[in-house]
């Protein structure tokens, strides 16, 4: 029988990654089933009980139920737990599925493996602190940042999250309107504005001719942000593709226990961009 996988979110008929697990299956011989499937918000968990009655094995999670997909996790891996937000779930025929967050393995892998991106005692500005930024703050943290600023709208929800990971090393919550007059090395954007085709509304000066730019979305076309970027002169502005095939290995690490090249992968979806 083949394996059924699929990914959940909304929008998600954009999604790469069931070409990417098709590839990843490929490596090995496996033969598995993986699709795309849009989830009306209020409806997650029903949604999940479905595809397990349809002899689903795994999910991957994406924007907006990665909380909810924590809450309904029975058991959750040390670094899900921490980031109060789930990308995978592993389904058990008894409802008591067991959640990981693989986002922040996959942007520091994507960052230093395939970029070159060096993290360590660099000032590090990190936008948005929904459950996309939840996810990839204990990662960035354990690189030893000089400073990891959360920067949000709201400036209420980026020192609450900040004060949440404070031991993990140093870290700040700010509004964007307080980023005035700072610079950064590396600014990430983990907000989800691209999807609307905005960015969010950062003060002239935070862009320096030596920043690196990394967007967490990905499109066919540069995103919102990474023309941002680009525009206002940063060294390198990259999109998340790479960090969504270095999540996408750790999941399939997690429910095939082989854990594929991602290089490989990388390399054929940008070729078809």
């Amino acid at each position: 029988m083949t394996d059924r996988y699929a990914v959940m979110g909304n929008p998600i008929a954009h999604s790469k990654s069931p070409r990417i697990h098709t590839l990843f299956a490929t490596q090995f011989g496996h033969h598995i089933e993986y699709r795309a499937i849009l989830v009306e918000p209020g409806h997650f968990a029903r949604a999940v009980a479905e595809f397990q009655a349809q002899s689903g094995k795994g999910l991957n999670v994406t924007v907006p139920f990665k909380e909810e997909a924590w809450a309904l996790a029975a058991t959750r891996s040390a670094r899900a737990q921490h980031a109060g937000a789930v990308n995978t779930l592993l389904l058990d025929p008894s409802g008591a599925h067991y959640g990981d967050n693989t986002d922040g393995v996959g942007l520091v892998r994507d960052l230093k493996g395939n970029l070159g991106c060096e993290l360590a005692g660099k000032r590090v500005l990190l936008l948005g602190a929904g459950g996309a930024a939840r996810g990839v703050i204990e990662p960035l943290l354990g690189e030893k940042p000089s400073l990891l600023v959360i920067a949000n709208r709201t400036r209420g929800k980026a020192v609450e999250l900040a004060r949440a990971f404070r031991e993990c090393g140093r870290v700040e919550g700010y509004g964007l309107d307080d980023l005035a007059g700072q610079s950064f090395d590396v600014i990430i954007n983990a907000t989800a504005a691209g999807l609307r085709g905005e960015v969010p509304a950062l003060p002239p000066g935070v862009v320096q001719a030596h920043s690196w730019c990394y967007d967490m979305m990905y499109a066919d076309e540069p995103t919102a942000f990474v023309r941002w970027a680009q525009e206002h002169g940063a060294a390198r502005a990259v999109d998340g593709l790479g960090m969504l095939v270095e999540q996408a290995a750790e999941a399939f690490f997690l429910w095939r226990g082989v854990r594929p090249a991602t290089e490989p992968v990388i390399r054929v979806l940008r070729q078809r961009r």
